[in-house]
């Protein structure tokens, strides 16, 4: 297959038209649906369902897409190992983890490493969803729960535990839990189950302490968002279970039921197999654990 020609499919399938195909590869559509054409007489398949609201793969056409994108992500990451220089990390860094983490934690530190590395060229994706490494939408992740893509390297980077925290203007409403049945009477507010969580067990507050036949406690809000999370228990509505990392002095929060505790969460540090060379990585990771080191997790 042509090469030029399969840079355009792959183009065309990412985009879903060749409008905008031809846009990201400054070619006319005229063009683009040439090169396609011509694609699809050399295979002599269709590659493409044309229709008025654009295109969608044919079966064949998915075949060839799934290919295509592993041939480029392989091209990109050797791209990347080529010009990687040793003595001086520069070039694209795309990180991503979770929201809260990445918002609260990691934004709070990320300076020092854009001081210390001004020619890397940092990019967060925060997201409580998963991004595939492997198809190169992210180059390292820091996962809050073990890797489980193949062909990855990771490494354990920290333990986290979570506790229960309150606002002094709840506790003054509602007054204290002294015993974990105490829970069952007050204003809880978790993660919930309408989108899958960044960590497993992010729901133990609502079940904790109950048998069975109980079932969970019925919280007052549902929010899938562990810094929203926060602010929900910082305005005083609820009772919440928050990591260690998100605890700041100043939001005056309290801890209550001390001896009451959450599953641990573990934090990965991981990256495709195929950067395991990669300078950038490698300076990231190293500052990534002397601030975990100073954080005392």
């Amino acid at each position: 297959m042509d090469w030029d020609k399969l840079r355009v499919f792959h183009a065309v399938a990412e985009a879903g038209s060749f409008t905008h195909a031809g846009e990201s590869l400054n070619l006319s559509q005229s063009a683009v649906s040439r090169q396609i054409s011509s694609l699809e007489d050399s295979l002599n398949v269709a590659l493409f369902h044309r229709h008025a609201r654009g295109l969608i793969l044919t079966e064949q056409g998915e075949i060839l897409f799934q290919t295509a994108r592993e041939v480029f992500a392989k091209l990109s990451m050797a791209e990347t190992r080529i010009g990687e220089s040793r003595q001086k990390p520069s070039g694209m860094l795309r990180v991503t983890t979770t929201i809260a983490f990445g918002s609260v934690w990691l934004c709070a530190r990320i300076k020092d490493f854009l001081e210390e590395y001004p020619d890397v060229d940092l990019h967060l994706l925060l997201t409580d969803s998963e991004l595939d490494l492997g198809m190169r939408e992210a180059d390292v992740a820091i996962r809050l729960a073990p890797p489980r893509q193949p062909d990855l390297v990771a490494r354990h980077l920290f333990t986290v535990h979570t506790h229960i925290y309150a606002a002094p203007s709840y506790l003054e409403r509602y007054g204290s839990p002294e015993t974990i049945e105490d829970l069952d009477q007050h204003h809880l507010v978790v993660y919930g189950a309408d989108t899958k969580p960044p960590v497993p067990g992010i729901n133990w507050l609502a079940e904790v302490g109950r048998q069975g036949s109980q079932g969970p406690r019925q919280p007052i809000l549902t929010v899938n968002n562990v810094y929203a999370i926060l602010n929900a228990v910082r305005s005083g509505m609820a009772l919440g279970s928050l990591p260690q990392y998100m605890i700041d002095p100043h939001y005056n929060l309290i801890r209550v039921l001390p001896e009451v505790q959450g599953p641990p969460i573990e934090g990965y540090f991981a990256y495709p197999e195929e950067m395991r060379h990669s300078k950038r990585i490698e300076v990231f990771r190293d500052f990534l654990l002397r601030k975990i080191a100073e954080s005392h997790f």
